[in-house]
């Protein structure tokens, strides 16, 4: 072939690309090599900058150490790059014996200093190719790309056409880079690990085997994750062709990254740790902060900018380094463009933050103060000239009275998430005292105050405009959720004469790149949660005897029945919730109003105690004070804490359910929150804001769970629509499909029934796991993947479709409530470990399997004695008998008799009137062609089980006609018994004795 289409060849057309541009090429061999491979620096490269730009500092340490000044300046600088790291002695360079050594020059601001602008055209831009980096193995990285011999970014690059994608680049970070080997020791040398593929591209900042974690660095594709295509070239070129090149890697150099520092509490918040993390903008932070920059220089002051970038899209960094930019921006006659950023935002770490990035960047104190006390400290932090001041969103009004005043001054204003405050200090009208409502008024009441709640970003729009246009302030407004007004007041005009946002990133994007969850992906409405769990609980399938128990729970179900769906909200948190991530799940219940939440708190408290229930905990959360029959409360004295301690209360161990009634709806970030129960109209933005409390990711969490008693998923999917693109809202799935399913899969012959039992026993055995099961484990895989590849290519793609189908489905079904198929869990078991075997075609998506359905499995089966599920016949229902039984005749009663004994043992007043809804479900049940086939082939005491089942379904479906008499079946279980004994025998015999059956 004429072609190259190896990896070499995508690595050589990078490297040239980088030479023309004006790199180096750097071959690491010999002497060169060996200096490398002992200290991961190019010292050769390193003294040829040294010595042509700093001719007077080498001298001097020349006369200090002789003939060995190589030697101690690399043992110097290597001191100082472990104790300081690789960032921070770039920009601010070492010293020794007195003498400071610059390590690289950034670019300089303006042209205005030729002397400057030599020393940042010295700096040396070097690539290297297949660098062996150390005595230890005989590894190399594919690309190295160093500044004046410092390593600074390492690229592991695969080609698609060779059958490796960027998945496989990752994977060899983690298993084949050892983070003990110095080139990869954390901030000491290399800064950046880009995985490269001509498609996409990610990154990581540390290397830590399979902790390894990896963002992506793509564009975007239309709302989505990836990158465009691109004419006559790769999808990916923007790496070498835009961000390493020169002026853009010094830049990221000094004016981007930063060293993140953050306290690792235990489950008590006691502080046990600090955790360091190296901060490299994502492509979509670098491109917002560079294109606003850009905009500003060549528009000038008094323009709107609106960002609307998704959660998960790291709002507080992009804000960060685009204050700091703005505050170092100068235009072309070197004149500072604003006096002062100002900074408006309730987020409480997004100060402390931007302080300790930019004096990293700067490494001068004082830069940044956050406004605290009064109007005077910010009218003197203006008049001082206090380059970056970070204030809240309640003090925006006087913001803009006091830059009002010095007129002369330009002022660059950023908005942060313009939303109400989430402790609820703007919801004034919300203090009010609630007195004796019904909860009925008090819905009304809170959503009436709610309405009139003065809008934190209205109040900003109504303020910018009373002060008419100011030609010395510019705005820039970054929110996941604009409102119209928002956009109407910080968008950038189209061609199509609408505003749009100046910059995005995608609802979408985000949750397609891994950084939030999709919040609609396992979203269920009341009515479809009750017919999915019905369906689990009797489907004669499946091997369980519960046949919908508590159906009369759920459809009795009053719209403002508390203690009912409490302990819906509570079984299932026990059932489902409390096993995901890693047992550390979290759910909030949306309560209607402030009365609601207080209910709710008694309710939650009172079923706890009742059952006994002692590791799980609720926490309310309202403003103000709600009375109820004379009795006041408050927040603070139900939980028996502050205010201000809730946040941190509820993500410590101890509590796990966090009841609200507006507070913590919106603003409010617990990681840890999985499961969210809705008793409370949502509409519009109010509903993604309320949902998007479930959307952070963390160590463990793969999906998210919503019940939502009240609302259509409907309208939820229309609220999403403007901020997602494309919604995935999945509110209906029939259980009945796995076996579908299960049937397609079984065709395929690529397993047996003896080696599913097998894998099942081993991941189900008590005995500690060992590298011997791993053998015994691949080795039964193993039969199954030789059988795979006998198939047809479209029966290999049929089989991996369905399987990925069946795993997603049966996690789906398992968020709803047990389903209790043992030979469905085996199977499931067993095709998770499978999927991983099968040999990989093109760029099939790595699928991870959702080890929470384990979890919950082995929490629920193997704690209650049944240690391997490959035992069989783990079925609860007796086996069916084929052939009609021969029971014992029973006396058969009129109807108006049974209706007189059931008043008489139970105290009713049921008519001859009610006879009818009697007749009627039996008539009902002798109609059904199903119950009459298993009439006619299984004994009355068999038959039985699907009898009660479908009795249950006919009363609920006829409770409308006589609610009175259904009412009294499904709330009372001995009525209901004594119905259902009573009429077993006419349904039994009017069944069998259909004309019409065949």
């Amino acid at each position: 072939m004429t072609i190259d289409y190896t990896e070499k060849g995508f690595e050589a057309n990078i490297e040239e690309s980088l030479i023309l541009s004006g790199y180096m090429q750097r071959k690491l061999e010999g002497v060169a090599l060996a200096d490398f491979k002992k200290k991961a620096i190019d010292i050769e490269t390193l003294f040829q900058f040294l010595e042509s730009t700093q001719t007077k500092s080498i001298e001097r340490l020349q006369k200090v150490y002789k003939e060995q000044y190589k030697t101690k300046i690399v043992d110097r600088l290597t001191r100082e790059l472990n104790k300081r790291g690789m960032i921070d002695c770039i920009r601010h360079g070492i010293k020794d014996y007195g003498v400071t050594l610059k390590l690289a020059y950034n670019q300089p601001v303006t042209n205005m200093n030729q002397t400057l602008i030599d020393l940042y055209n010295q700096n040396i831009f070097t690539v290297s190719r297949q660098v062996y980096y150390s005595d230890q193995n005989n590894n190399s990285i594919d690309m190295l790309v160093s500044l004046n011999g410092l390593p600074i970014a390492v690229l592991e690059l695969k080609n698609p056409l060779t059958k490796q994608t960027v998945d496989d680049a990752k994977k060899q970070y983690m298993t084949d880079r050892d983070p003990k080997e110095l080139l990869f020791q954390f901030k000491e040398r290399a800064i950046v690990y880009f995985a490269v593929d001509p498609d996409e591209i990610y990154m990581a900042t540390r290397i830590n085997k399979e902790k390894t974690f990896f963002l992506p660095f793509n564009k975007g594709n239309n709302g989505g994750k990836g990158n465009p295509a691109v004419d006559n070239d790769y999808k990916t070129s923007y790496l070498w062709k835009d961000i390493l090149q020169k002026n853009s890697l010094i830049d990221i150099l000094f004016r981007f990254v930063f060293i993140k520092q953050e306290d690792i509490k235990d489950s008590t918040g006691e502080i046990i740790d600090k955790k360091e993390t190296v901060i490299f903008p994502r492509y979509h932070q670098l491109d917002v902060v560079r294109k606003v920059e850009e905009h500003v220089k060549s528009i000038g002051v008094g323009q709107n900018y609106l960002v609307q970038h998704s959660a998960g899209s790291g709002k507080t960094n992009s804000i960060s380094w685009l204050s700091h930019r703005l505050a170092k921006l100068h235009d072309s006659e070197d004149n500072a463009v604003y006096d002062s950023v100002i900074v408006i935002t309730d987020r409480r770490v997004l100060d402390k933050q931007l302080q300790d990035a930019v004096y990293q960047l700067e490494h001068k104190a004082g830069m940044v103060e956050k406004i605290e006390k009064d109007s005077t400290q910010l009218a003197n932090a203006l008049v001082n000239g206090t380059r970056i001041i970070i204030t809240t969103l309640q003090k925006f009004p006087f913001i803009m009275e006091k830059v009002g005043e010095f007129a002369r001054g330009k002022y660059a204003i950023i908005i942060d998430e313009a939303h109400s405050s989430q402790g609820g200090k703007a919801a004034t009208a919300m203090t009010n005292i609630l007195s004796d409502k019904t909860l009925e008024e008090a819905l009304e009441a809170d959503r009436t105050a709610e309405d009139n709640m003065e809008d934190m970003e209205e109040k900003i729009i109504e303020t910018i405009a009373k002060s008419g246009k100011q030609d010395n302030l510019s705005f820039f407004a970054f929110t996941a959720t604009p409102k119209a007004k928002t956009l109407e007041k910080f968008g950038t005009l189209g061609e199509d004469g609408k505003p749009h946002a100046f910059h995005v990133y995608t609802m979408r994007q985000a949750i397609e790149e891994g950084f939030i969850l999709d919040v609609l992906k396992n979203y269920l409405t009341y009515k479809t949660f009750y017919q999915i769990a019905k369906k689990i609980e009797d489907d004669p399938e499946v091997s369980s005897k519960k046949a919908s128990k508590e159906i009369a729970k759920y459809v009795a179900l009053h719209p403002h029945n508390i203690a009912q769906k409490t302990e819906i909200m509570i079984e299932h948190f026990r059932q489902v919730t409390r096993h995901k991530i890693g047992s550390r799940a979290k759910a909030m219940v949306v309560t209607g109003s402030r009365l609601h939440a207080v209910k709710y708190k008694q309710a939650f408290d009172k079923y706890i105690n009742k059952k006994g229930y002692d590791d799980l905990k609720a926490v309310v959360a309202f403003s103000g004070t709600v009375e109820d029959n004379g009795v006041p409360y408050k927040e603070p004295e139900m939980n028996g804490f502050g205010e201000k301690e809730l946040p941190e209360k509820f993500h410590s161990d101890e509590y796990k359910v966090l009841l609200v009634a507006e507070k913590y709806q919106t603003g409010f970030d617990e990681p840890l929150l999985h499961t969210m129960y809705v008793d409370k109209k949502l509409d519009g933005i109010k509903a993604v804001q309320t949902l998007s409390r479930l959307n952070r990711t963390c160590k463990g969490k793969n999906d998210t769970f919503v019940l939502d008693f009240l609302n259509e998923a409907e309208d939820i999917q229309k609220a999403f629509q403007p901020y997602y693109e494309v919604t995935g809202l999945e509110s209906t799935t029939d259980p009945n499909l796995l076996y579908d399913l299960q049937r397609e899969l079984d065709a395929c012959q690529v397993y047996t029934e003896e080696e599913i039992n097998e894998v099942c026993q081993l991941e189900f055995s008590e005995k500690k796991k060992t590298t011997k099961i791993q053998e015994k484990l691949n080795s039964i895989l193993d039969k199954g993947v030789e059988r795979y590849k006998k198939l047809l290519k479209e029966q290999q793609d049929d089989f991996k479709g369905a399987s990925t189908k069946f795993i997603r489905t049966y996690s789906f079904i398992l968020q709803i409530g047990p389903f209790a198929d043992v030979e469905m869990h085996k199977l499931y078991v067993y095709l998770n470990y499978l999927l991983k075997k099968l040999p990989k075609m093109g760029s099939d998506a790595v699928y991870l399997a959702d080890d929470i359905a384990l979890q919950y499995y082995r929490n629920e089966k193997v704690f209650a004695g049944s240690i391997s599920l490959a035992i069989q016949g783990e079925s609860e229902l007796k086996p069916t008998t084929h052939g009609k039984g021969t029971g014992k005749e029973e006396e058969k009663e009129k109807l108006s008799s049974i209706i007189d004994r059931l008043n008489d043992k139970f105290g009713t007043e049921f008519t001859s009137t009610d006879i009818l809804s009697y007749d009627q479900i039996k008539e009902d049940i002798i109609n059904n062609d199903d119950l009459a086939q298993k009439a006619k082939n299984n004994s009355k005491g068999n038959f039985k089980y699907s009898y009660e089942t479908a009795f249950l379904d006919i009363v609920i479906q006829r409770m409308s006609q006589n609610e009175k008499f259904f009412m009294k079946i499904l709330e009372d279980s001995n009525f209901k018994n004594t119905i259902m004994e009573f009429m077993l025998d006419e349904v039994y015999e009017g069944l069998n004795n259909r004309p019409y059956f065949d």
